[in-house]
């Protein structure tokens, strides 16, 4: 089988990087992965994977011609100047949330987009999950009816490190955001009011940066219908990821993925494993399958499938439940 081969570079090689290159190198070769660039880039782990270029500044990959695309996993402060930087450069675009933290900002971005009519996909690779893309589908066709009440439940198995913290958003913006983005792919309606309470239940050291590690928020769409996200930065058994969608024809949900589907039965009691333990497990394949969903925009000029204007949505949810957290009121998004 042939098919057109997207000459791809990575900037930032921090965990999520790596693992594209990973998944690119020995799992997606419609890929060929030329370039990856970063300030710290650890050239001992880049040479095991044969990538011909390797660079200190996300410029060298920008301004590399031979590439097609570029997938910019960076910090997330630097997100926009890059993404306008490869749009300029004329590469399509695979970015990981969130697009930035500026609305006004991402505004001229996705005007700079819009203008060089670039591919961008942002990286909620949650809608790309089996169970969750597949429930979506079963939603959009009407299996349960009009949807009344979607519920997700998203908690992690650790805290992130104090450096992570320093410069990710905070909770709702490096964690919440993909539920927000999922609940809005889930129900097929934009989020006109949310109220959103938390605490710091966990590591006291939230408090430093403003922050919080439990959360509830409290959605409501424009269509009517209601949503409940609960997040913890800590669930000491494993990575917990559920979604729930009901409707006035029936109910959808989609449980954990266990690190194993072997069950115990005895005559007092009947068990069973944990959830996989992190992101990198659970969501492996729904890492794959983003990127596939990416080269096949590209390969034949598509539309992106998660746009630069998902991601801005996100944002606005994002930002609007930190402003809820901190009044202590609902808030009503145009």
């Amino acid at each position: 089988m042939s098919y057109k081969i997207c000459r791809i570079g990575i900037i930032g090689a921090g965990r999520i990087g790596r693992l594209h290159a990973e998944h690119i190198k020995y799992h997606l070769p419609q890929f060929q992965l030329l370039a990856i660039a970063d300030p710290f880039l650890d050239k001992v782990w880049a040479e095991k994977l044969a990538i011909p270029q390797l660079a200190q500044n996300a410029e060298t990959i920008i301004a590399n011609p031979d590439l097609d695309a570029v997938i910019i996993a960076s910090p997330s402060e630097l997100h926009l100047e890059q993404l306008t930087s490869a749009s300029e450069a004329g590469k399509a675009i695979f970015c990981e949330k969130p697009i930035g933290f500026d609305e006004e900002t991402i505004q001229l971005a996705l005007k700079s987009i819009k203008k060089n009519n670039t591919l961008l996909q942002l990286g909620f690779n949650r809608r790309y999950d089996p169970s969750f893309a597949h429930l979506q589908k079963r939603v959009a066709a009407g299996e349960i009816g009009s949807p009344h009440i979607v519920k997700i439940t998203s908690r992690d198995p650790a805290c992130p490190t104090k450096e992570y913290c320093a410069t990710s958003g905070g909770m709702f913006m490096d964690m919440t955001i993909h539920d927000f983005d999922m609940a809005r792919f889930l129900v097929q309606s934009e989020v006109v009011e949310l109220f959103a309470t938390g605490s710091i239940l966990i590591n006291p050291d939230f408090e430093q940066f403003n922050d919080i590690d439990t959360a509830i928020i409290q959605l409501r769409f424009a269509n009517g219908a209601l949503g409940v996200i609960d997040n913890s930065r800590q669930a000491v058994y494993g990575y917990d990821q559920r979604v729930e969608v009901f409707g006035n024809k029936g109910m959808l949900a989609a449980a954990n993925q266990l690190q194993h589907s072997v069950s115990h039965y005895s005559d007092t009691t009947t068990m069973q494993s944990n959830p996989q333990y992190f992101f990198t497990e659970r969501y492996h394949l729904a890492y794959l399958s983003e990127l596939r969903a990416f080269y096949e925009a590209w390969a034949t000029n598509q539309p992106s499938p998660v746009s630069g204007e998902d991601g801005l949505k996100a944002l606005q949810i994002a930002k609007a439940a930190k402003e809820s957290l901190t009044t202590k009121l609902p808030v009503r998004l145009q």
